[in-house]
C-alpha cells in the first residue's frame, strides 16, 4: 500500500473514491471495499481463489501472464505501472508505442548524461535505471529518438514504484524545467481539470513537486490516511 489518497476535487473516471494509488487489493477485494465502503450495496458475489496467499506476486503462483491491457504486457510492466502511469499527464513519453510501455520512459529533450549521476545519488531502493534511446511508432513523439530510462526491478519487496516515478518527475522538472511541460485536457473524458491531478489524485501533490518539496516527508503526511484505508481493508479481506 502506497501513495497519497484521492482527493474529493480530484475524483475523475481514473480515480472515482478515496484509495491510495497501490492498494494493495485484489480486484475482487477492491469490488468488495466499493460496494460496502462507499454505499453501492449491489448484489455482489466474490469467488475466491485457491492456493492464493497476499504476499505473492504474479511471478510466484506459476501462472501465464494474460494482459489485462495492450500497454501491460509483462508481470513487469504491471510492477512499475502504478508509478510511471504518472507520465501520462506529462509530455515525457511512458513507453507507448514501443514493447515495453511503463517500464521505459524519456524525451528528445532529456539528457541522460547529465541526469544520471543525480538519480545515482538518490539511491532509490529496488531498482537499477539503465539510460537507454528509443523511438516510439505512436503516442507521444512518435517517429522521434527519445533519451530516458528503463527500470530494472532488483528486488521487489523494496521497490516502491509510486514514489520512485515521484522523485523521477521531481528530477527531470528541476533539470529541464523549460522542456518538461504537463499535460493539457482532455484526459479520460475530463475536459477542464489537469490530467496530472487526476492520475496522481490531488492537486497538492503536484503544486509540491514543482516546488522542490522532500517526497520522504511527504510521503510521512500521507500516513495517517494509509492507516485509515488498511483498517477499513481489513474488513474486507479475503486472503492472509
Amino acid at each position: 500500500i502506497e501513495g497519497n489518497c484521492v482527493a474529493p476535487d480530484c475524483t475523475s473516471f481514473v480515480g472515482r473514491f478515496s484509495i491510495p494509488m497501490r492498494h494493495g487489493l485484489t480486484i475482487g477485494e477492491l469490488a468488495l471495499l466499493f460496494n460496502r465502503q462507499f454505499d453501492i450495496n449491489c448484489d455482489l458475489e466474490v469467488i475466491p481463489m485457491k492456493n492464493w496467499q497476499r504476499s505473492m506476486y504474479h511471478i510466484d503462483t506459476g501462472l501465464p501472464w494474460i494482459p489485462p491491457s495492450p500497454n501491460l504486457p509483462t508481470p513487469t510492466s504491471a510492477l512499475v505501472y502504478p508509478g510511471q502511469v504518472i507520465w501520462e499527464g506529462t509530455n515525457v513519453s511512458e513507453g507507448r508505442g514501443t514493447t515495453q510501455p511503463f517500464e521505459i520512459f524519456g524525451a528528445p529533450f532529456i539528457d541522460s548524461n547529465r541526469l544520471s549521476s543525480i538519480l545515482n545519488n538518490l539511491n532509490i531502493p529496488g531498482v537499477v535505471l539503465r539510460p537507454i534511446s528509443f523511438e516510439p511508432t505512436s503516442n507521444k513523439w512518435a517517429g522521434q529518438p527519445c533519451n530516458g530510462y528503463q527500470i530494472h526491478i532488483t528486488a521487489v519487496p523494496e521497490y516502491q514504484p509510486y514514489l520512485t516515478s515521484l522523485r523521477l518527475l521531481q528530477e527531470i522538472i528541476r533539470n529541464h524545467g523549460d522542456d518538461f511541460k504537463w499535460k493539457n485536457p482532455p484526459y479520460e473524458y475530463e475536459y477542464e481539470r489537469r490530467p496530472i491531478d487526476l492520475i496522481i489524485g490531488d492537486k497538492n501533490v503536484r503544486h509540491r513537486i514543482e516546488s522542490g518539496a522532500d517526497i520522504d516527508e511527504m510521503a510521512l503526511e500521507w500516513k495517517a490516511d494509509l492507516s485509515t484505508f488498511t483498517s477499513q481493508c481489513q474488513t474486507i479481506h479475503l486472503y492472509k
